[in-house]
């Protein structure tokens, strides 16, 4: 009798990018291009060569004219760089009715009505059961058979730029962790070399000319676009709108690879935080959140208060700067803006914003005057402590988190057995958290805006899944090396030992010792109806609520 299974221990390089790694030729094809041909070799260590980055973290990708690299709004974790032929990226017009001209379907498939109903008899009795023989499809989702119906028709409605051979795009998504902010389509039969995140990261570590210039491309594009999709600015022409561009600074502030446990310790977090825009300093522009997150506070006796936060896309300063455009006597800023974590910003003139904005903003963008009261107990807004606990945990991150509500709920389990149901009887949460006002955070994956898992992952195992954002870890490419759980700032993804479907451990075959996969919330991705905890309450107690929608929230706290 077996008491246990011994495999050999998952490696970061075990699963390739592509389907196969590079062979050596298409290697010595892609250093033949600069930036990768200044590279030297020689600066990268044994247990990561530059060759093997690139055989392991890219592929090749063929993509025919007017097929669709990616979408506006897609979630990306990886840059492209153009071998061949060219492709465009769309700059102008409405995303929105851009759609209309993309045919095909990238999402993540859905488990039928018979699959869905076969969990409640299939699942295996074993916990955290794995049945490596079988074959497991990758989780991450690619835009295949995505395409442009009328190229012709989409150039001359559309503003467009075009990229060629010997260019990168993509890289801002990439290393931001955001949003693709434009649709890119192929102009020509076209191949692009796709490298995740992990392989960019470790390859710019070691070659600064590869940095460099991925930073300049990275500062240089995201202006345009941010400017562009801001709503004070859209009331302006394309000649005002690049007038700001070329004026507009752009700064990043704190790090890039930021985890809340490593970076914001201590009694008063606050203060390791970096500051953007200090409380009682001349307003010397406007600013535009481009990523991340920043803490609104203003001092309070001897510490500060949270009043906000702002996020992607909101601003910072155009109170102060309506009040003195009107005024002889200038005000300075009112409140202090932090970053949390790393945050990147745009910072436009004031001499800018008084000249080709403010004189004609519309009404419905002007804040409100600056000589107002500033508090958020009026009853209008959610309490200053509630946003303070919020700000201090960081909880306003989650784009999906779980709220209980503690009058509500009953303490059934209905939710917890709803999630082991869909999870082969294995449930990915903890039915318990902190708690703002009646309302507890319980401890389940909030697939954050800004994941930090994401940053050590070295295989890319922990990923967004395309469309909708959710954040999903590829069991077949998890190595179990905890970076994922030791940066998660809110504990919720966890590490558990493995087995067989007969429930025999699985062993490192050269240690002996359990092998770890780790495990969280999916969101159900592959549910035919969403969340099962949320479908499963009985008392209306649990919503998945996006953080960014302060009323959702607020009507949970007050019904």
């Amino acid at each position: 009798m077996s008491f246990a299974v011994e495999l050999s221990r998952p490696n970061r390089w075990d699963e390739p990018f592509g389907e196969l790694p590079l062979t050596d030729r298409e290697i010595e094809w892609i250093l033949s291009f600069p930036p990768f041909s200044r590279i030297d070799e020689a600066a990268f260590p044994s247990s990561t060569p530059l060759r093997e980055i690139l055989r392991n973290d890219t592929r090749v990708m063929r993509y025919m004219a007017g097929d669709v690299v990616f979408r506006a709004g897609d979630y990306g974790t990886s840059a492209f760089f153009v071998l061949s032929g060219a492709v465009r990226v769309v700059v102008g017009g409405s995303p929105e009715a851009l759609s209309k001209e993309i045919q095909g379907s990238a999402r993540h498939e859905k488990r039928g009505l018979f699959e869905a109903l076969s969990q409640l008899w299939s699942n295996t009795r074993a916990p955290e059961a794995r049945d490596y023989e079988a074959s497991e499809a990758d989780a991450r989702v690619q835009n295949e058979g995505l395409f442009l119906q009328d190229v012709p028709a989409v150039l001359d409605q559309y503003g467009t730029a075009l990229i060629e051979q010997g260019e990168f795009f993509g890289e801002a998504a990439a290393l931001g962790r955001t949003p693709r902010n434009a649709t890119t389509f192929a102009e020509s039969p076209v191949e692009l070399l796709e490298i995740r995140w992990q392989g960019l990261r470790d390859i710019s570590r070691r070659a600064l000319e590869l940095r460099h210039h991925i930073d300049n491309l990275y500062r240089d594009r995201a202006l345009g676009g941010q400017i562009r999709l801001t709503p004070i600015f859209q009331h302006l022409g394309d000649g005002e709108r690049q007038r700001i561009a070329q004026e507009t600074t752009f700064e990043s502030h704190g790090r890039r690879d930021w985890t809340l446990r490593g970076s914001e310790g201590g009694a008063d977090p606050i203060r390791s935080e970096p500051i953007i825009a200090e409380e009682g300093h001349y307003p010397n522009g406007l600013i535009l959140i481009r990523s991340g997150f920043a803490r609104v506070s203003r001092r309070f006796g001897n510490g500060h208060r949270t009043l906000s936060y702002l996020g992607r896309g909101e601003i910072f300063g155009l109170e102060e700067l309506i009040y003195n455009a009107g005024h002889e006597e200038p005000v300075p800023y009112q409140w202090s803006l932090r970053a949390m974590g790393y945050v990147d910003v745009l910072l436009i003139p004031t001499h800018i914003v008084e000249e080709l904005v403010l004189p004609s903003l519309p009404a419905e963008h002007l804040p409100r005057p600056v000589t107002e009261p500033t508090g958020a107990d009026d009853g209008s807004e959610i309490r200053t402590d509630y946003i303070e606990q919020l700000v201090e945990g960081r909880i306003i991150n989650g784009s999906a988190t779980m709220l209980i509500d503690l009058e509500r709920c009953t303490g059934c389990d209905d939710c917890v057995r709803a999630c082991a149901a869909t999870h082969d009887g294995n449930p990915r949460f903890i039915r318990h958290g902190q708690r703002v006002g009646r309302l507890m955070i319980a401890n389940a994956c909030m697939h954050c805006i800004d994941p930090v898992c994401m940053i050590g992952c070295p295989t890319g195992a922990i990923h967004r899944v395309s469309l909708e954002g959710q954040v999903a870890i590829n069991d077949r490419t998890c190595i179990g090396c905890q970076a994922c759980a030791n940066n998660c700032p809110y504990d919720n993804i966890r590490m558990v030992e493995v087995a067989d479907p007969s429930g025999t451990p699985l062993l490192d075959r050269d240690t002996l010792t359990p092998i770890l996969k780790a495990t969280k919330c999916d969101l159900c991705v592959d549910q035919m109806v969403g969340p099962a905890c949320q479908n499963a309450c009985p008392h209306d107690a649990l919503k998945r609520v996006d953080m960014r929608e302060i009323t959702d929230l607020q009507e949970l706290l007050e019904r």
